[in-house]
């Protein structure tokens, strides 16, 4: 999702019809996302439908996507990153309470974590813009954080703190393909994520055995019904493989600048999915830190030009 460092600069031109169809599909199919997550977790333990959707998203694929040009220390990191870090986190955030639309906007702090890693790891430089919006963003963070409560459709605090570490996996993820970009490596998109997919399947079963037990797990599979099926196959197909290409696709036609702004859009259609299809209402409060952090995404990514014209 997020490889534009490995992609080099690119020409500007409008986005064509046909671009902009793909990014809003992309919009949509990520904002939901968060609603399908919530459905397969009626059925399915977190760690199972990590195993599932990993499987889904990897092994149908391998005889016939040929593995990435990378060393395989960065496959398996990002795979552990992004697949047992970040999904195993948001997953087990969402049983523990986390509401389907808070969690598009706590996931998309990922920039921001982004941020602080390549500049203490990466000793990229970041402009004043870019802290401030860090600074609003975590102002609305603060403030969504103390909108918590224990009832139905209401945000625990206990999936606020595991959704916010999913977003910091999600950044740990970000600065791999980093490295990787800065190490020489030739980052094919598609055959990384098929091939870094296969990393998290033995790890979440594990889990999955020693949380629930062998005998709620096979109990699970055996009792999989329609709207689980739909929510791994969603979850494997349509968000990482089919959504990750046409973003990639986006990056490598237009510059980064002009692509990322869509993704300001997914926490918005997170939250009227959520409204819409699980009855979710959030409070006063997580509507203010809501509009906090999307205002400190904004600052982030256009407040250099403000910046220039003060």
């Amino acid at each position: 999702m997020n490889t534009a460092t490995a992609l080099g600069a690119v020409p500007a031109r409008a986005l064509s019809h046909g671009d902009l169809a793909c990014a809003l599909a992309v919009i949509v199919i990520w904002g939901s996302n968060f609603v399908v997550m919530k459905m397969g977790l009626q059925t399915l333990s977190p760690m199972l439908l990590g195993t599932l959707r990993f499987i889904a998203a990897s092994l149908p694929f391998l005889l016939f996507v040929r593995r990435p040009v990378l060393p395989w220390r960065f496959v398996v990191a990002y795979g552990l990153a992004q697949g047992l870090g970040q999904f195993g986190l948001l997953f087990l955030g969402l049983r523990l309470g986390m509401t389907a639309g808070m969690a598009s906007v706590v996931m998309q702090t990922q920039a921001f974590f982004t941020l602080i890693l390549a500049v203490t790891l990466l000793h990229e430089r970041a402009r004043p813009a870019q802290w401030l919006g860090l600074a609003v963003a975590f102002g609305g963070l603060l403030v969504i954080a103390s909108a918590h409560g224990e009832g139905a459709l209401q945000m625990s605090l206990a999936g606020f703190v595991l959704t916010l570490g999913a977003a910091f996996m999600w950044a740990t993820s970000n600065l791999v393909v980093r490295f990787a970009a800065r190490a020489g490596g030739d980052y094919a998109p598609f055959p990384f994520i098929v091939w870094s997919s296969t990393v998290p399947i033995v790890p979440f079963f594990g889990l999955a055995l020693w949380l629930d037990g062998p005998a709620s797990v096979a109990a699970q599979l055996a009792g999989l019904n329609g709207r689980a099926l739909f929510a791994v196959f969603y979850l494997a197909l349509l968000a990482t493989l089919l959504a990750y290409s046409l973003w990639t696709r986006l990056l490598q036609r237009h510059p980064a600048g002009r692509v990322a702004p869509f993704s300001l859009l997914i926490p918005v259609v997170g939250l009227l999915a959520a409204m819409l299809v699980l009855g979710e209402q959030p409070t006063a409060a997580q509507w203010a830190g809501t509009a906090a952090v999307l205002l400190g995404m904004l600052v982030n990514q256009f407040g250099h030009l403000w910046w220039k014209r003060g």
